[in-house]
């Protein structure tokens, strides 16, 4: 099957990947923290791409920051959009299939239907826009290529919305959290299974996928669920995201349609809640 390298090893799908691959017995991935592997160094990227000949790249190299791109547009666009162009181009020189995490965050959320891999991407956050550019830049270079688009991701690992809750829902009485954004929480976990998935069965399906967990709610809903889960009687206070201003503007209906990959890539997604569910338990473990 050959190596896999992991970029941005160290973030919290890394992680994920990590406790996935140990937990199938896959010995063969390398995962490579920034400081061992920037993507923006491409002298750096060569040598990496020499020593070890992967037949895969998962990437999770990424700049994340929603609201502190907006006044960092550059810096956003040399992770999100050159940083992906180095690695399509040493995937394409290296005979490497590469794996790419996008986000929701590339449409507008305007609407009210599930998204479609070929429905317009229409970025409202410079973050978006940067991901976006990102996607695009991949085919230019390699036709041996995933793209997965995910959203709302969690997990046990880094800072996510899920411990922020559990955290905010032991020290205070009463949170106030935004109830018309809505889309569909990702536990990292099941992303991470997706993505060796994809590597195990060495499909060769390549295109744009989109994966997160099945169901839809609104971060009000997701709040009172971790709450009821974790035990706390933390008063929830649904509020409307004009109550809530944040520096970037986020989609109000993300929701993504994940016909795509539960055929061509042969994968059973579980519902949101029993996903949360499973985090959970494996935090209190």
């Amino acid at each position: 099957m050959g190596k896999t390298l992991v970029f941005g090893g160290a973030g919290q799908l890394g992680q994920c990947l990590q406790r996935v691959a140990q937990a199938k017995g896959m010995t063969d991935l390398e995962f490579l923290a920034e400081e061992e592997a920037n993507i923006l160094n491409v002298a750096g990227l060569q040598a990496v791409f020499v020593q070890y000949q992967p037949a895969y790249v998962i990437n999770c190299a990424a700049y994340t920051a929603v609201d502190k791109a907006e006044d960092e547009v550059e810096t956003a666009r040399r992770v999100n959009r050159d940083g992906v162009e180095n690695l399509a181009r040493l995937c394409a020189q290296h005979g490497t299939t590469l794996l790419h995490i996008s986000t929701d965050f590339v449409f507008a959320g305007t609407g009210n239907q599930p998204l479609t891999e070929t429905d317009e991407a229409a970025p409202i956050s410079v973050y978006g826009l940067t991901k976006l550019e990102g996607e695009q830049v991949i085919p230019v270079h390699t036709e041996r290529y995933f793209i997965l688009r995910t959203s709302w991701l969690y997990s046990e690992y880094a800072n996510n919305f899920v411990k922020t809750m559990l955290k905010l829902g032991r020290e205070r009485g009463e949170l106030r959290v935004i109830w018309d954004q809505v889309g569909t929480p990702t536990y990292a976990i099941d992303l991470a299974a997706c993505l060796l998935h994809i590597i195990e069965t060495q499909n060769q399906q390549y295109g744009i996928y989109h994966y997160s967990n099945e169901g839809v709610t609104s971060w009000y809903d997701f709040a009172v669920a971790i709450f009821e889960l974790g035990g706390l009687s933390t008063r929830t206070v649904p509020i409307r995201t004009a109550e809530y201003p944040t520096k970037a503007t986020r989609p109000a209906y993300s929701v993504m349609d994940k016909t795509k990959a539960k055929t061509q890539l042969g994968i059973a997604i579980p519902h949101w809640r029993e996903s949360l569910k499973q985090c959970m338990e494996r935090m209190e473990a």
